[in-house]
């Protein structure tokens, strides 16, 4: 069923859903667009709807081969929207969904054109603060480059800080603190996760954690509960990846460095990105498993069939499900000092081999344990060989080792 959205646009149909809203296929005065209706709960907030004016300046003026444009903010009774480009294509999740990982070359063209992206929208004064697979776009028109990539587009530029901008201090609490986390928790970086204010770094983090993710088909510190995926970004070391070069993966660490300022920026990422793209030429998709999910098991558990896997992305809010899109944007408290400092033993995300177990999980310690159960067995059949055979000569005080005990031995005549 059609519906207006303002007096210049009418919303035919829903293309996804999300937790800011919902993405409606559009006709406005110039042709089809993408209309993003975000939840009535927000457009009856009157601070935000403020805070949405204000930004229209920005979004409006961020253009950019590699940006979905923004056309038109609608603020008009209970609606709230973000009218943008429609591209025609589908987005980096879905591809990922279906392919599971990329070869290495059309991984990285992609993430070069999202560093374009970010590039052209930090030199404008915005943080995207959003970065993940569900918000890139694929657009299948457009023409092919190095690994056969389609051209990629970012998105949803300004929702994320529409949502998390604080209400204004009142008078009585002039400075209250942030304790909320906006975001997704398997791209947020370090200084998010304790409570910093975002910038341009944050981005670039969450870019490299996309890159990871198109290589290996999951995350470096996904998996589990929420609160362990946080802690992760904050207290571990991304685990290598095998089969890429190593200028490439130098790449990644640098861009995953928990210090923002050891961080590329965007402009550099894309040229260092591009740079790379012909040692790739050719290369097939990396093959190594999604490490098992961290779940305790007692060491001496007998190994059980393979879980359920998971793709990486989890909702932040313990046992919601995640949308249509698998848009997970919302938010957490800030995690005390005390919750980041322990717990990380035990919590990585290992990248195994094919067919193997990642080290220290359930099905490894399993199979450890197997073997050491054979080793021990081997052990006490050697010893025990070894001890009747040192009775013999003990008793026989020769050194002549025993006959061979065959039935068929034929026993000498007395003379």
């Amino acid at each position: 069923m059609a519906r207006k959205i303002g007096s210049r646009y009418t919303a035919h149909q829903i293309l996804g859903r999300g937790s800011a809203g919902t993405v409606w296929l559009g006709e406005g005065p110039d042709g089809p667009v993408a209309v993003k209706l975000l939840r009535e709960d927000l457009a009856s907030d009157q601070e935000l709807v403020g805070r949405f004016v204000q930004e229209r300046s920005a979004l409006l003026g961020l253009e950019h081969p590699h940006v979905v444009s923004v056309r038109d903010l609608v603020v008009d009774g209970n609606d709230l929207a973000l009218v943008m480009d429609l591209v025609r294509g589908t987005d980096l999740r879905t591809r990922l969904d279906r392919e599971r990982r990329l070869a290495p070359e059309a991984a990285v063209a992609i993430v070069a054109d999202v560093a374009d992206a970010l590039a052209a929208a930090h030199a404008a004064g915005v943080v995207h603060r959003d970065v993940k697979p569900e918000n890139v776009l694929l657009d299948m028109q457009g023409p092919l480059g190095p690994g056969g990539a389609h051209p990629a587009l970012l998105t949803d530029f300004g929702v994320a800080k529409l949502i998390d901008t604080p209400k204004r201090a009142s008078a009585s609490r002039p400075s209250a603190p942030t304790t909320r986390i906006i975001g997704t928790p398997d791209y947020l970086a370090p200084e998010i996760v304790e409570g910093l204010p975002p910038r341009a770094a944050v981005d670039i983090y969450a870019l490299a954690t996309v890159l990871y993710e198109l290589l290996a088909g999951f995350t470096p510190f996904g998996g589990g509960h929420p609160g362990a995926v946080l802690r992760r970004h904050v207290t571990e070391t991304v685990v290598p990846l095998p089969g890429i070069p190593d200028e490439l993966w130098q790449l990644i660490v640098q861009c995953l460095a928990k210090a923002p300022a050891s961080r590329l920026r965007a402009s550099e990422l894309s040229v260092r990105l591009r740079d790379l793209l012909p040692l790739l030429a050719g290369m097939p998709p990396l093959d190594v498993d999604e490490p098992d999910e961290p779940e305790p098991e007692p060491a001496s558990a007998e190994p059980q069939a393979d879980p359920v896997r998971r793709r990486g992305v989890v909702p932040l809010v313990p046992g919601s499900a995640t949308d249509s899109n698998r848009d997970t944007h919302t938010s957490m408290r800030v995690p005390g000092p005390d919750e980041l400092a322990g717990g990380a033993l035990g919590t990585a995300r290992v990248p195994r081999p094919a067919g193997g177990h990642r080290p220290g999980s359930a099905r490894h310690r399993a199979e450890a344990a197997r073997k050491r159960r054979l080793v021990l067995t081997a052990s006490a059949a050697a010893l025990t060989a070894a001890v009747g055979l040192g009775t013999w000569f003990a008793v026989s005080g020769d050194d002549t080792p025993p006959p061979p005990q065959d039935s068929k031995q034929s026993v000498p005549a007395h003379p």
